[in-house]
């Protein structure tokens, strides 16, 4: 029998990768196959998960021995999208355990839910399509969205606009510090998704999380938790 919600929360909103979807199969697959084009031997898995969500950037970084501001480091960055994007037609990326049941929960109680992310919208739109989650999502909101991104709070101020929603009694789901502070920084309960992609040495509990989320199954008994008077 599936979880139901009852919990005060009116809204809740996520992060994508590394939060609402394990995304770090498609990247890994992505680098190693840039890596292979530049003749260099591939890198191991968990080294590139911990840096999924610092973005692509930080996984050229990673890859390769250039400075940001060259042209190599321009060229290698480009090219990894294209591979990445194209590794999305064959997306190894799915939903993390218990999400589905999060969603659904959300759907029965007639909570709306939406995505805020900092994942460029050609990517996140096909990944989301390629799942089946597009239609099924009720808001998208990626820095294209909007003129500041995470962790300041304009892409989640805009996301509960569109829901037509109040900060006071929404979450936000995030695996990232800046996820933190834009949820603190738009006034919405924050909640550190720490089965995300954690790089070596980061510590959550000092993070400005409301509440820290270890496991994805356990997030229907966690907004249960939230109860406010009326």
């Amino acid at each position: 029998m599936s979880e139901v919600l009852d919990t005060s929360i009116e809204c809740a909103l996520f992060d994508l990768d590394g939060t609402l979807i394990d995304t770090a199969p498609d990247f890994v697959i992505a680098l190693n196959k840039l890596r292979a084009e530049q003749a260099q031997a591939p890198i191991n898995e968990g080294v590139i998960t911990r840096t999924v969500s610092d973005g692509a950037k930080a996984l050229v970084k990673l890859g390769f021995d250039h400075e940001e501001d060259s042209a190599e480091f321009n060229e290698l960055h480009s090219r990894l999208l294209t591979l990445y994007l194209e590794q999305i037609e064959e997306t190894q990326s799915r939903l993390y355990p218990g999400i589905d049941s999060l969603l659904d929960a959300l759907d029965s109680a007639e909570i709306p839910w939406g995505i805020v992310t900092n994942k460029p919208r050609l990517y996140a739109v096909a990944l989301l399509s390629r799942l089946g989650l597009l239609e099924r999502c009720p808001v998208l909101v990626c820095p294209d969205d909007v003129t500041d991104k995470k962790p300041h709070p304009e892409s989640l101020l805009v996301a509960l606009q569109t829901l037509d929603r109040d900060t006071e009694r929404c979450v936000y789901f995030g695996d990232h510090l800046r996820d933190m502070q834009a949820a603190k920084n738009a006034d919405v309960i924050a909640i550190a998704a720490t089965y995300g992609y954690l790089a070596e040495g980061v510590e959550p509990a000092s993070w400005p999380a409301d509440f820290i989320l270890s496991q994805p199954q356990q997030a229907i008994s966690l907004l249960n938790l939230l109860k406010f008077s009326q």
